[in-house]
């Protein structure tokens, strides 16, 4: 039986057809194009991708009656790497994650880095009272519990649907 794939001297006396090459390296060329608009048309700057990395604080917020509370999962951030700040009606959460883990075991060894920085700014839908906010970070959730203004406790009105 007979191999389908070129011997050695088969191939040398062969030449290359660029025309079946054709269709992928046309296929390489729209796809760098595509993300080369993508990056472009949204004109973000390379810098702000390296300050993404590759960590994200995932955020649930919950409106009640009388309070915000906002919950973000932190895993493997310390308590002293979370920043909490209060600017106006926006509520502003950063730290950074730090974790080394280092294994040392007969035959071999291991060195594992993470790190990675976050930064939320979370638009508040009403004035809260600064003075009563309140954070607890338990178990790589941090929760953030915001009263409401009185004013903007008094000034909620609810609005009454009709049929049509």
């Amino acid at each position: 039986m007979k191999s389908m794939l070129p011997t050695k001297e088969e191939t040398k006396k062969t030449p290359a057809r660029r025309e079946l090459l054709a269709p992928f390296a046309s296929l390489q060329h729209e796809m760098n194009k595509l993300f080369d608009e993508l990056r472009g048309g949204w004109n973000i700057h390379p810098s702000v991708f390296e300050q993404l990395g590759d960590f994200h604080a995932k955020v649930d917020m919950k409106d009640n009656d009388k309070d915000i509370v906002v919950s973000a999962e932190l895993p493997g951030v310390e308590m002293k790497d979370i920043n909490i700040s209060l600017n106006g009606e926006t509520l502003v959460l950063k730290g950074e994650k730090k974790v080394e883990k280092e294994e040392k075991e007969k035959g071999y060894y291991r060195m594992e880095r993470s790190y990675g920085s976050f930064y939320r700014a979370i638009p508040l839908p009403c004035e809260v009272e600064e003075s009563a906010v309140d954070a607890i970070y338990k178990d790589g959730v941090l929760t953030v519990t915001l009263p409401k203004s009185k004013d903007s406790i008094k000034n909620e009105k609810q609005i009454n649907i009709k049929a049509g």
